[in-house]
């Protein structure tokens, strides 16, 4: 490995809390604060059993005569490696830390039946609406870096696929996944709105955005969409609603997918007033894509709030290391026989010959 590889691994490494290393000389200060306690002295009522213990005590390398503020070496490592757990090393998993712009985003997709029409144009293909939605917000998400996203999918059903949250790519994986039809073939939408209320208000997070994209009317759902709207503006709910496909659809659409399949404009533009959003139709891709940057630009980050980098903590590794030491210790106080020093053999006096 070149220098350079060795210091692009070394910033990699740092101590969250560096100033517990103020900590290291407290036992000394302690030694040099609280003398030692003076000896008393105790008649012996069996004098030759003390001197035997005495003795015993003294053949360990763990009792020696030191100055009295020097720590034994043990002592003093296990102390190194308490310091160095407490000082928090990390390794962080990314070099560069990226900016988290305070902007909380939450999608909701519509995967109702009606969703799978092609009549959207991608690459020269027609494609389905879904694939074409998949395609652009797919661009839009990766706009977003810094930014909490979080995504809502819904049919006769709705459902939290994913939580705010700044890993981007999982919301990204997320939204790749989702088929049409996997929450029902209708269209909750006032159920999507309030499933992102109810997300952001155990996460406690006012003045968020939510984007929804629905191609027909609100079908099923136990909440209205122009009630969920009112709650969402009383807490600070900014909405953006995308109707995608033909506003009036052909007589074909009515008999395949019923007249509640259409789209229900008059609603969508509603819910965007009440809450201070806006309303978009997109009839094609690139008219999608042009929503999208749209939004993206009005929704901009005006500054950058905090810096983050994903880290996996090292702490446990001087801990366990202290923590082995101790135990080390102790047993060799318990049983001072394990000592190495014990296993060494012992010179054997010279046989001597004859009789005298």
């Amino acid at each position: 490995m070149t220098f350079n590889d060795w210091t692009a691994l070394w910033q990699q490494f740092d101590f969250l809390w560096p100033w517990m290393l103020a900590f290291l000389p407290l036992p000394w200060v302690i030694r040099l604060v609280l003398k030692p306690a003076a000896k008393r002295q105790i008649p012996l009522l069996a004098p030759h059993l003390m001197q035997r213990l005495e003795s015993a005590r003294k053949s360990t390398l763990l009792q020696h005569k030191a100055h009295p503020y020097r720590l034994p070496p043990w002592a003093l490592l296990l102390w190194i490696l308490l310091i160095l757990a407490a000082m928090r090393p990390v390794w962080f998993l990314n070099t560069t830390p990226f900016q988290a712009s305070g902007k909380d985003l939450m999608l909701a997709v519509d995967l109702s039946g009606s969703m799978e029409k092609d009549d959207m144009m991608l690459g020269g293909h027609r494609v389905d609406r879904l694939t074409a939605v998949k395609h652009v917000v797919k661009d839009f998400i990766q706009n977003r870096q810094g930014d909490r996203m979080g995504l809502v999918v819904f049919g006769s059903q709705a459902f939290l696929q994913s939580p705010l949250t700044y890993d981007l790519n999982t919301v990204e994986t997320l939204l790749k996944e989702t088929e049409i039809g996997m929450a029902g073939n209708n269209t909750a939408i006032g159920d999507a709105i309030g499933i992102a209320l109810k997300h952001l208000h155990k996460a406690k997070q006012e003045n968020a955005v939510l984007i929804l994209l629905t191609d027909g009317s609100n079908t099923a759902g136990a909440v209205r969409p122009l009630d969920a709207a009112k709650q969402a503006e009383k807490m600070g709910l900014k909405i953006y609603t995308i109707g995608i496909g033909q506003k009036d659809p052909a007589a074909i659409d009515d008999f395949l997918f019923g007249r509640g399949h259409n789209m229900d404009t008059r609603t969508l533009q509603q819910v965007a007033k009440l809450t201070g959003g806006q309303f978009f139709l997109a009839t094609d891709t690139d008219k999608l894509n042009e929503i999208y940057t749209l939004i993206n630009q009005l929704e901009s980050s005006e500054h950058d709030v905090n810096s983050y980098r994903l880290r996996d903590e090292l702490f446990h590794w001087p801990l366990g290391l202290a923590m082995l030491l101790s135990l080390l210790v102790v047993m060799l106080r318990v049983y001072p026989q394990w000592h190495p020093n014990r296993w060494r053999r012992r010179p054997t006096a010279p046989k001597t010959g004859g009789r005298h």
